[in-house]
């Protein structure tokens, strides 16, 4: 794909005075308010390339955006332009020391954000300022231009809307800042395990959400709630009844999802990602869509790095693009 050089191309409507104006008061009202709960202080380098879900969308990058630009990364495993243009993103934004930070988002595992964003092919680069979002280029692009890009928007941000950034800590302990919080989160955890040792499935889903609530990357309550959740889905089922009807009706979709939830329930994982993948590409519209995210929370039951995960990923997005 050619890149198409969206350069700044919203910059004009962002930088309208009204829109200015109330988009800069709300930045300025979400920095004191930060301030006044004891945020906004030095960040390790770290915090200036993260990965974004539509979970924490909210957090990491509206909010965020309320101090510093986030440039959004729209990217997939399988983009071969993605790989070459990512690491130079990430690059920029060490070198640009706080200047703005990366938001990577992966397409596969956000279809809303692609679908909100409008986007048509990746790479695609947005950026958000103070709530504010605008499209920067699309495809490849050589470094000096995403350079100049950077820096107009690093313009705009301080220019309308008093964006200085963030402080940089190159001595933060990155161990500490990554290290889950202690205390409520291990006793909710706990919980939800001996619930499961108990055969208590709404139980163990309820402690593995409340944990959620409160930290939504945290990645053993999502492996745990998934792994729940699968659980307490097919504990009622009739298998040779539920494969009667996939077999008997192969565009039913309720009834492949049924079937795939066995599968993987009994350790058939590949027969179960290879069911969904495949009425992923017979169907279409709400059918489409219940397929794509119920193949989405099997791949939390997995795990995001196991091959077999991997594998099917790459096959959902061929079917889909």
């Amino acid at each position: 794909m050619q890149p198409r050089n969206m350069s700044m191309s919203g910059v004009v409507d962002l930088a309208a005075v009204k829109a200015a104006g109330e988009a800069k008061a709300k930045a300025e009202q979400t920095r004191a308010e930060t301030a006044r709960q004891g945020g906004g202080g030095a960040v390790p380098p770290s915090a200036l390339v993260i990965d974004v879900d539509e979970a924490g969308f909210e957090r990491d990058v509206l909010q965020r955006s309320a101090e510093v630009p986030v440039v959004l990364d729209f990217w997939a495993e399988w983009c071969e332009p993605c790989k070459q243009l990512s690491p130079v993103l990430e690059r920029l934004a060490r070198e640009y020391n706080g200047r703005f930070v990366l938001a990577k988002i992966d397409v596969e595992a956000n279809q809303m954000l692609m679908q909100q964003f409008g986007i048509q092919g990746i790479p695609a680069v947005f950026a958000v300022v103070a709530g504010q979002a605008l499209p920067l280029f699309q495809g490849l692009a050589p470094e000096p231009q995403i350079r100049e890009t950077l820096d107009q928007l690093i313009q705009v941000g301080e220019q309308r809307f008093g964006l200085t950034g963030l402080t940089v800590d190159a001595d933060a302990d990155e161990s500490a800042v990554a290290a889950p919080a202690p205390g409520p989160h291990d006793a909710a955890l706990e919980a939800a395990v001996d619930a499961l040792d108990a055969g208590d499935l709404g139980g163990a889903i309820r402690a593995y959400r409340n944990v959620l609530s409160d930290d939504p990357a945290n990645s053993e309550a999502k492996l745990g709630l998934a792994q729940a959740e699968l659980l307490s889905r097919v504990q009622e089922m009739d298998p040779q009844k539920v494969r009667q009807e996939a077999a008997d009706r192969p565009d039913d979709v309720q009834a492949q999802i049924a079937a795939a939830d066995l599968d993987l329930a009994g350790g058939h994982v590949q027969d179960a990602f290879g069911r969904l993948v495949e009425t992923v590409r017979r169907t279409a519209g709400e059918d489409r869509d219940a397929a794509r995210l119920r193949l989405l929370d099997l791949f939390e039951v997995i795990g995001p790095d196991d091959p077999r995960v991997t594998a099917a990923r790459t096959a959902l997005a061929r079917v889909l693009f």
